[in-house]
């Protein structure tokens, strides 16, 4: 099980893949505001520990996304603040001699680089992540942010139903300041309310104070609960 698997019963739906191609630790994503019952989930870690991994770890969760998880015996690993915009008073999609365009397979190498750059060692995006990021929801967006021609950012957007996801947003260090992760954001939601969407979701560490007061000043308001990345290790590599 070192590539995307699926596991599927009755209504439960969970992906299991290797987290940022690490061989020993397993992402376990369920399907977005629809939590596994105990049964399912307790089947899942049963395949994971089978499959040789030794810890799991969750994507970001709301709070009743993670009674079940923490019923089964998953801690919290990292917690992240959740803002919404309801999308009025859009920021503008553009910057001063900034182009925006759609992000093209060429693109992917200068922006896993940057995405290194922007992000700590467990955050940061490995291919495996990016491709993630954009199959996480029904419908998404990849677009990159260049100066003569050079990458200086991205960002991937998702749409399920009529909510919005900011999945990722990244500017080269050497380019803040230049209004380029202000143009990214103004054109994922710009994006998102031509879709149909009532408002767009972003999450953020705690840590991370220069997103999340650049998110506020944009519009973007705290959730009254934010999220939590939860992790499992297996005693002595035994089934749980």
């Amino acid at each position: 099980m070192r590539r995307t698997d699926t596991i599927t019963g009755a209504a439960d739906h969970m992906r299991i893949g290797p987290w940022r191609g690490d061989p020993a630790l397993a992402l376990l994503s369920p399907t977005p505001g629809a939590p596994p019952s105990p049964e399912a989930l307790d089947r899942a870690l049963g395949a994971i520990a089978e499959a040789g991994y030794r810890a799991v770890l969750t994507p970001a969760l709301t709070f009743p996304e993670q009674s079940v998880f923490v019923e089964c015996g998953f801690d919290v690993h990292e917690r992240l603040h959740l803002l919404r915009h309801d999308l009025f008073n859009l920021p503008s999609p553009s910057a001063p001699n900034v182009q925006i365009r759609r992000g093209r397979t060429r693109d992917i190498d200068a922006v896993l680089n940057l995405d290194g750059l922007a992000f700590d060692g467990f955050w940061r995006f490995d291919l495996d992540g990016l491709l993630d990021a954009r199959h996480a929801t029904p419908r998404s967006r990849f677009r990159v942010a260049t100066v003569n021609d050079r990458v200086v950012g991205y960002h991937v957007a998702g749409v399920a139903r009529r909510l919005g996801y900011l999945q990722r947003l990244a500017v080269h260090p050497d380019a803040h300041g230049n209004g380029i992760g202000t143009a990214l954001i103004g054109d994922a939601l710009g994006w998102c309310r031509r879709r149909g969407c009532d408002s767009v979701l972003v999450n953020t560490q705690e840590i991370n104070q220069r997103a999340l007061s650049l998110y506020r000043h944009l519009g973007f308001t705290d959730e009254p609960t934010g999220l939590a990345v939860l992790n499992y290790t297996f005693a002595d590599g035994s089934n749980p």
